[in-house]
């Protein structure tokens, strides 16, 4: 495999540009800007979705022909494709949050991560609205980079569990999740959309907690594997209630179960919470 830091600067550049063509289509600037939007498994996807998920691929697989790459990507994925024994797997989410997009508030990006043995070593989030870019390496910190200056981040907090902030889903909500978010310790909420602009809000220190609770679906390897990797390597902790690690690229693309998401020291207290809350429930809907 080619350096790290070499695969990065590619990826950061695809970032940006594909960053320009979502922002293009948002605010209706180039000619051919109706999104066409189409239903699959009650998610919508537009013609956006689309035409950067090709730019993406088109511009890696250029960059790494001669890389024993595999390139899944949310709009071109098809279950027989996928390659759990594929040792180097690209995973592409070229716009997450796409029912903010078409809604127009703002909250969507694009994730991009590398995965080596199940696990990110390289991740590129991209939040076009606010001009940003976060990425990470594994073992060489979180960045956040913006046309006017680059600038590493460290997450540091010493709030009171009862003072943190969860960043909850505008949509996916279910009666098991609400009643999680009801009974635990802290009890202030933002709402954002996009998991990749959740996570940045937890790095911009405007929020402090994410749960993921699946419900009949759950969110897929592309949704999570970018923003839980410029997370960990700023400092922060992604797993899940257990304090298991995400793994990736396995026989199943879904991230089943709860995964929490936060920048604290509580976090191990959070998960435990989280389990006793959820047995709460699950004992309260048998009787």
């Amino acid at each position: 495999m080619k350096d790290l830091a070499e695969i990065l600067a590619i990826a950061r550049d695809v970032g940006w540009k594909a960053a320009d063509i979502l922002h293009s289509y948002y605010h209706g600037t180039i000619e051919d800007h109706d999104l066409q939007v189409q239903y699959k498994q009650n998610e919508p996807v537009t013609i956006a979705d689309i035409t950067v998920s090709k730019y993406i691929l088109q511009r890696l697989q250029a960059a790494f022909s001669d890389q024993d790459f595999t390139y899944i990507s949310e709009e071109t994925y098809k279950s027989q494709l996928y390659q759990p024994n594929s040792q180097l797997v690209w995973l592409i989410d070229p716009l997450d949050g796409t029912r903010d997009f078409i809604d127009k508030t703002g909250d969507y990006a694009i994730h991009i991560a590398l995965i080596q043995d199940h696990r990110p070593i390289l991740s590129i989030v991209a939040v076009p609205e606010t001009e940003t870019i976060y990425y990470a390496t594994k073992d060489g910190g979180t960045f956040k980079e913006t046309p006017k200056e680059t600038l590493p981040i460290t997450l540091l907090t010493e709030k009171p569990i009862e003072d943190l902030t969860l960043v909850v889903s505008r949509s996916h909500r279910h009666e098991r999740l609400n009643y999680l978010l009801q009974h635990l310790p802290c009890q202030n909420q933002k709402a954002v959309g996009s998991v990749g602009c959740k996570i940045a809000t937890i790095l911009e220190q405007k929020a402090d907690i994410y749960i993921s609770l699946s419900g009949k679906s759950a969110p897929k390897d592309w949704d999570i594997a970018a923003p839980e990797l410029i997370l960990t390597e700023a400092g922060g902790s992604f797993t899940h209630f257990d304090g298991s690690p995400l793994q990736y690229n396995t026989d199943d693309i879904n991230q089943w179960g709860g995964l929490l998401a936060s920048n604290s020291e509580s976090h191990q207290i959070l998960c435990q919470e989280a389990q006793r809350i959820l047995s709460e429930f699950d004992n309260f809907k048998t009787v």
